[in-house]
């Protein structure tokens, strides 16, 4: 049932004959074209056979267990309504999603549609994986904010039966603080909800639990590489890269072809459970209770209700019994030993974050930071405290992401308690924006961080040619003005440039004489903004043009940065002769 992130369950046995020649009747039956083959894939790779060439999301090797149940041959679509008001027939029970359930599927595909739209993710895609790894969150099983009723887990991978997956969590989402187990609607590992985790129902904070959170996370998983759902190569790896099982391919492909076709809301609750899991008929040890509960957190139901404590043992008989007369008297039962108290998680012993030496963050548009951001956890005696997954956020109106396109980054403090964010990414737009902290499954008293986008800037401009520009009055120059900008040596593409026609070297004004460009409507102009440099950093401006006053003239070209280049213009009647310096008539000088 577990999503493989970061690593896999194995296991342990083939999956069902039935379920396996179903799989192949209803792909080849129903789903033509969408769960066949894959290129370059045997065609009788059987049941649990993992794709070679398939993406691996960690170093375990064997499938994840997953729901088997296949979806109806006939078509979802309701029946029209036959009067006016009357509900439509709800048609196959299938292809009913609970409510909240179907509201987080398609609010997950908003949300990427705007974040990462490049890659196509259809809301069907998260339904048939919510479908396969937990039947719709058990029905539908979840509260008004979408928290699932009770924690849905998979098995405890302690290497009997399924990978060793040592406890990474501390039990703070999986109740188990010896090994993890898969967690929630979506089935992550807790090692990779770390880093995978995402806030989908905006409350502050990332909750597996949560079907909002897990499709967002899921969402944002499947489309982490670049892949394009909405073509063959990008869909089949996007799943397969959620678990490397050419069945388990065949099956999704199959719930996402049947959605498509039509779905329609159910009340939370009244979906249909699942039946066959992929490891039926494989020995399962029983999953003794996690010896450490998992912390309270909102949305989850509590424990059910206590036992009762035992009843006291009858007490002995006073009389003493005679040989052959029953026996001894039996021993009164021993008191159970005081629970321990449950020890606090790391997390929970954080009292708030302090910046760790983060310099001023400044870039360039289109530029990496140079200063990465240092936030340390501490006790209120100001201990540092690792292990603990802070979560960084970007806010504020800003196109600024973190290295791989994402705003919220979880990263867990090494052993001097020091979260060390990813590299940001300035975007092209310019100004201030926030970066906000929080020890995830705790709240505390955060840090915030304020990040500035400048414009793009060019140190240095040169004209890329020599040859004198010249013109006749009331001419046209032949030649147009090039430059090409650079910053601190390299090429400075997209960056503004002004470029204007002076009176002197000395006297920035716009000059009222001389060469002028000219606007859409054919009227003259001296002075140009707007203007940027392509990729290669260079800048050609439009045609110049002479009006009748004869001299050399001075067009000067700036950039933000302190770019700056100052170019001759003569103007001189055909027959005149070359002046080495400007002539009395210009007022420009060089």
């Amino acid at each position: 049932m577990a999503a493989h992130f970061g690593r896999r369950l194995r296991k342990g046995a083939a999956t069902t004959a039935v379920a396996a020649a179903a799989v192949a009747a209803l792909s080849a039956s129903q789903a033509p074209g969408a769960a066949g083959e894959d290129p370059g894939r045997p065609a009788s790779a059987g049941v649990g056979t993992p794709v070679p060439d398939a993406p691996s999301g960690g170093d375990a090797t064997g499938n994840s267990p997953y729901y088997t149940d296949l979806p109806p041959l006939n078509s979802p679509n309701p029946s029209p309504s036959s009067k006016a008001g009357d509900p439509v027939a709800r048609g196959e029970a299938e292809a009913g999603i609970p409510a909240t359930v179907l509201d987080a599927y398609k609010k997950a595909e908003a949300e990427l549609r705007s974040s990462k739209p490049g890659c196509n993710l259809p809301w069907q895609l998260l339904a048939a994986i919510g479908k396969v790894e937990s039947g719709q969150a058990r029905g539908g099983r979840v509260d008004a904010d979408g928290t699932t009723l009770g924690r849905i887990l998979g098995p405890q991978l302690d290497g009997n039966g399924f990978a060793l997956i040592k406890d990474t969590d501390h039990g703070e989402f999986d109740g188990n603080s010896h090994y993890d187990q898969a967690i929630g609607p979506m089935q992550f590992i807790p090692s990779t909800w770390a880093w995978a985790g995402r806030d989908g129902n905006a409350d502050g904070k990332a909750d597996p639990n949560n079907v909002y959170d897990a499709a967002l996370a899921a969402g944002h998983y499947l489309c982490r590489n670049d892949w394009d759902m909405s073509t063959e190569p990008g869909l089949h790896s996007a799943i397969l890269s959620y678990n490397n099982s050419q069945d388990y391919l065949n099956l999704v492909l199959n719930w996402l072809h049947y959605y498509r076709k039509g779905t329609h809301s159910v009340p939370d609750g009244s979906g249909g459970a699942p039946g066959r899991r992929s490891d039926d008929g494989t020995p399962r040890p029983h999953t003794p209770a996690p010896a450490d509960p998992p912390g309270t957190k909102p949305g989850n139901q509590p424990d059910p209700k206590p036992k009762p404590a035992p009843k006291p043992a009858p007490k002995p008989d006073p009389k003493p019994q005679q040989p052959g007369g029953g026996g001894q008297s039996p021993d009164p039962q021993p008191s159970e030993p005081p629970v321990p108290p449950k020890q606090p998680t790391p997390s929970e012993t954080v009292d708030h974050l302090e910046d760790a030496g983060t310099a001023q963050l400044t870039a360039m548009a289109g530029d990496a930071f140079g200063e990465r951001i240092g936030t340390r956890a501490e006790t209120r005696a100001g201990t540092a405290v690792a292990k603990v997954r802070i979560r960084f956020t970007i806010t504020g109106d800003t196109d600024a992401a973190f290295a791989g396109g994402e705003s919220v980054a979880t990263v867990a403090t090494d052993a001097k308690g020091v979260a060390l964010a990813p590299a940001l990414q300035a975007g092209e737009k310019t100004g201030d924006f926030k970066i906000t902290t929080a020890v995830v499954g705790h709240q505390v008293k955060a840090v915030g961080y304020t990040a500035t986008v400048t414009a793009r800037a060019a140190d240095t401009l040169s004209r890329t040619g020599d040859t004198e520009l010249t013109c006749t009055p009331g001419g046209e120059f032949a030649e147009q003005v090039q430059v090409e900008a650079t910053y601190k040596g390299a090429a400075a593409d997209r960056v503004a440039a002004t470029a204007t026609l002076i009176r002197t070297a000395d006297d920035a004004t716009e000059n009222d004489k001389g060469p002028y460009f000219k606007d859409a409507d054919g009227r003259t102009v001296r002075t140009l903004t707007g203007l940027m440099t392509d990729s290669e950093g260079r800048l050609t401006l439009p045609e110049l043009y002479a009006d009748d006053t004869t001299g050399t003239f001075l067009l000067r070209v700036t950039t933000p940065g302190g770019g700056t280049v100052t170019v001759e213009l003569r103007v001189a009647a055909a027959d005149a002769p070359a002046s080495p310096s400007p002539s009395p008539s210009a007022t420009a000088t060089s």
